[in-house]
């Protein structure tokens, strides 16, 4: 983690921004006392649409029946 004042924050802003990006924690401070600190946003995934595929897929009617004796018997062997 590195320190910088405020001054070099403002005139080195794009350059500490690509620190971060490379996964660098940069300190803000005033006085030499912390104030901020800049770290890298990591990226949501997005959200999830509920009923989205609706209409895309079907599923049979006697899709939990039981299997034929012939299809069982190779699952059992």
């Amino acid at each position: 983690m590195s320190a910088v004042n405020v001054h070099e924050a403002k005139t080195q802003l794009s350059r500490l921004l690509a620190r971060v990006e490379k996964g660098e924690e940069i300190v803000i401070a005033r006085d030499g006392k912390p104030v901020a600190r800049l770290v890298a946003v990591i990226a949501q995934p997005p959200k999830r649409v509920l009923g989205r595929d609706q209409g895309k897929v079907i599923i049979a009617e006697d899709f939990d029946a039981p299997l034929p004796d012939d299809v069982l018997s190779t699952f059992e062997e």
